[in-house]
Formats: structure tokens, C-alpha cells, sequence
């Protein structure tokens, strides 16, 4: 496997052995994106000097014997939508091109104290929620597997860059699934924590109840790694939350006897939207975690339809409070997707955001007492492989109950690992629900079935 395309444990651990340097990863890493990213666009922002300066000085600590940690000398990059001091932070947006932070959003800090080098900011949906877009200062992201399909979003170039290896991990952000929908789309590992668990200090906004930072990576155990240098609280941010931070690769390996899995098979096996080879897959991992000693049970929630009504309703209301003084003054900065998908915010009344802040409370009661009697919840990220991204709907996040929002509507973590590729070798993506504050439960599952499958070893023909 060449340099680009290890895992973030892998090249921790050759980087800990002296078999590779951190300017040969960051190198390699830039050589691809030069030759790749043409056609991608996965990155907004390319920091070449920067980060061969920062790999060179991260060498000299580690040869000294001032190795930081797992992630000293790891090549990341991230959604720009988290602010970087003195490098530009645009949201992918007219309305932020000028835009150069003075400051670190936290999380963006605790990945530099880790020792992580910074490659670049990458793609996104217009503020995390208005893409694809073609009327943008940017293209939009294309699909490594087939630049063709769409990437999901709204960490559209996080997925695209991670499954190319234009980077080895990346911080992405999710609302309603914009950090699982695009590691289902892509292939990836993509964890949503807690509510709470990560700091989105600094991050720009889109829906102050329901957003989250996190990791997308190739496997599970390094969105571990990634996931232990961000975890904590902050008081910078209100909504953090004093729990305890794990050692979260520790809790890795074993096996998985003594674990209860409830498969929610009503969110997907009756929608007429479940494409045939995505149902099979996610049967395929129902009976491999079985196999590798989980007990399975079947599930009855609510209908993934009245979780989606209560997190569009809050996310709009939300997104259109943080957005109107400035709409109302820039209108036509905004590309024309953010626009359509914002304004039904402005129409939305008062007891209408009170009855779905209710029905939110009812839901997330509901799936905490599932999560009682189980480990963890379990159905498909998608119910379809990522789309030609000519096919995509502005409002399509409107029209139809997306899988990833329950996880965001109740606060609980939310894991999505590979579970296979289409004939047509398009990536699919399984959905793991846990306990608030047990990230190191959901990732032990994924990373065992990873282990178990094939599926890490497969990357895009580029």
C-alpha cells in the first residue's frame, strides 16, 4: 500500500518505528492531490509550504524523542467551515471569501497540539447545507469511485479527499447526516459523537441543537484516534458537556459476546426507495456481527419519517434565525440551492418550532429507552448508493426521510461503516446507533466488522 493510502494507525505506527517520515506522508499526500484534485475538488484551500514546514519540525520532535502522540506527524485536512487562524475559512460561500479567522475554532487547535499537520480545507455544501452547487466559487466535490455520482454532504470534500487519499483523515460536521452521508457515499468510516461530546467552538453554525463535530477516516479505529484528541468540554462552547473521555483505541479488539444489537428494521426494509443491493448488504452485516458473537433482536421505533419532520423543522427554523440578518442584505451572494433550501425557514411559526422541539423530546425518550435494552441500534446509512450528482434535488432533503437525522433529532452517537460496494462498485454504508457518551462501544463494533470484511482492503481506481 503506498504512503497516501495507509490508515492513520498505520502511519502512526510506521512513523513511531522510523520506516517512514512525516514529509514523506505530507509529500506524498500533495503529490496526489496535484494529480487527483483536478478532477475532484475535494479541497478549497492547499497549504503546500505550510505543511511540508510543519512536517519538517514534527520530523525533528519525533527523531529527538518528543513524540506528541498517535496522530504527531498524521497529514489531516478540514471542512472549511471550521475556523483556522490566519489561513481563510469561506464556508464555501461568496459570503466568506475574505474571511481569515484570528483565531482556532477548539477543535482545529486540539488536532495542531496533537501534532497533525494541516494539508488544507476541504469542499463543502454552501454553510453545510446548500449543495451541490454549481453557481458557487468552487466546484462542488466529486465521488472518487465515480467523479460521475454525488459525495453526499454536507462534507462532501472530506469524503472525497479521504477515500482518494488526498488526506488521512479529516474533521467533518453533521446536522442531519453530514458526516455519515458522505462516509456511506464514499466508503469511509464517518462518526457523529454525542451531543455534547466534541466542542463546535469556532465552527460556523447551521443549527445550534443540532450540530456536531467529528471524525470521517478510513476505519473506525482511526476515527478513534482522531475522536480522542477532540473530546472534552469547552466553555467556549454551551452545549458541551463535563462527561468523561475513554481511551477510546483501547477499547478496540475482542470480541463482541455479551453486545445486543436492535435492528430498527421498520426504517427501511418497507420504504420502496431501498435499493436491493443495499438491503442485502445490510442483511449480510446483520448476520456477520452475529457471527462475530452480538445478539440480534429486532427493534419497533417510531417512523424514521416522524424523526426527519421534527429535525427539518428545528434545523430550518434554526438555520434561518443565524442566517437572516445577513440574507436579507446579500441575497444574491447566497448560491440558489442554500436559498431554496433556507427560506421555508422564514415561514415556519413559532408553535410550529415549539411542537417539533416536542415531538423531538418524545422521539429521543424513545430511543434512549431502546438503547436500554441494547447496545446499539442498527439499519442503513442510505437507503441508496450515492446518485449521479446531475440527479440531485435541491430539496431532496425535504421530500423523502433521510436515515442518519434520528441519531440527530435524540443526541445519541452515530457510527457508519462500509458494508460493501454495488456491482456497479459504488460504496454502501451500515448505521450504528449508540448510548450517549459510549463512542468507544460503537466504535468497538465497527471496528470488528471491519476486521471481519473485506471491505478496507478496496479502494478507488484513480
Amino acid at each position: 500500500m503506498s504512503a497516501p493510502y495507509r490508515t492513520i494507525a498505520e502511519a502512526s505506527a510506521a512513523l513511531a518505528k522510523g520506516q517512514v517520515s512525516p514529509v514523506e506522508l505530507v509529500d506524498g499526500c500533495l503529490q496526489r492531490i496535484e494529480g487527483l484534485d483536478p478532477t475532484l475538488h475535494s479541497y478549497v484551500l492547499t497549504l503546500p509550504e505550510q505543511a511540508r514546514a510543519a512536517a519538517k519540525t514534527a520530523e525533528t520532535e519525533i527523531r529527538a524523542g518528543r513524540r506528541r502522540g498517535p496522530l504527531h506527524g498524521i497529514p489531516i485536512a478540514l471542512k472549511d467551515i471550521y475556523e483556522t487562524a490566519g489561513i481563510r475559512t469561506t464556508g464555501h460561500s461568496r459570503i466568506k471569501l475574505d474571511h481569515v479567522p484570528k483565531t482556532d475554532a477548539t477543535a482545529t487547535r486540539k488536532l495542531a497540539e496533537a501534532g497533525t499537520i494541516l494539508l488544507g480545507k476541504l469542499a463543502t455544501h454552501e454553510f453545510a447545507m446548500g449543495g451541490p452547487s454549481f453557481d458557487l466559487p468552487f466546484p462542488p466535490a466529486r465521488n472518487p469511485w465515480n467523479p460521475k455520482h454525488f459525495t453526499g454532504g454536507s462534507s462532501s470534500g472530506s469524503g472525497a479527499a479521504v477515500a482518494a487519499g488526498l488526506t488521512l483523515g479529516t474533521l467533518g460536521s453533521d446536522t442531519g447526516g453530514s458526516i455519515r452521508l458522505p462516509a456511506s457515499h464514499c466508503g469511509l468510516a464517518g462518526l457523529k459523537p454525542s451531543y455534547g461530546r466534541v466542542s463546535r467552538a469556532g465552527v460556523f453554525p447551521l443549527s445550534f441543537s443540532l450540530d456536531n463535530c467529528g471524525p470521517m477516516a478510513w476505519t473506525s479505529r482511526d476515527c478513534a484516534l482522531l475522536l480522542q484528541a477532540i473530546a472534552g468540554p469547552d466553555p467556549r462552547d454551551p452545549a458541551s458537556v463535563r462527561a468523561p473521555v475513554p481511551d477510546y483505541a483501547a477499547a478496540l479488539g475482542g470480541d463482541l459476546k455479551g453486545l445486543s444489537i436492535g435492528v430498527v428494521r421498520g426504517f427501511y426494509e418497507s420504504d420502496p426507495g431501498l435499493d436491493p443491493e443495499v438491503g442485502a448488504a445490510t442483511a449480510a452485516a446483520i448476520r456477520q456481527l452475529g457471527e462475530l458473537g452480538a445478539r440480534i433482536e429486532d427493534v419497533a421505533l417510531s417512523p424514521a419519517d416522524d424523526y426527519h419532520a421534527a429535525c427539518v423543522v428545528i434545523m430550518i427554523a434554526e438555520a434561518f434565525a443565524i442566517h437572516e440578518p445577513t440574507i436579507k442584505t446579500r441575497w444574491r451572494e447566497y448560491g440558489a440551492i442554500f436559498r431554496h433550501r433556507l427560506m421555508p425557514g422564514a415561514l415556519l411559526s413559532g408553535p410550529d418550532y415549539v411542537q417539533a422541539t416536542r415531538l423531538r423530546r418524545h422521539l429521543a425518550l424513545e430511543m434512549g429507552c431502546a438503547l436500554e435494552r441494547h447496545t446499539a441500534l442498527l439499519f442503513p446509512t442510505s437507503i441508496a448508493p450515492a446518485p449521479p450528482i446531475e440527479a440531485v434535488r435541491p430539496l431532496a432533503f425535504y421530500e423523502r426521510a433521510s436515515l442518519t437525522t434520528p441519531a440527530n433529532v435524540s443526541g445519541h452517537p452515530a457510527l457508519s461503516v462500509c458494508s460493501g460496494y454495488t456491482k456497479a462498485g459504488l460504496p454502501m454504508g451500515l448505521q450504528l446507533v449508540g448510548r450517549r457518551f459510549d463512542e468507544a462501544t460503537l466504535l468497538k463494533l465497527g471496528d470488528a466488522y471491519e476486521r471481519a470484511t473485506p471491505w478496507r482492503q478496496r479502494r478507488p481506481e484513480l
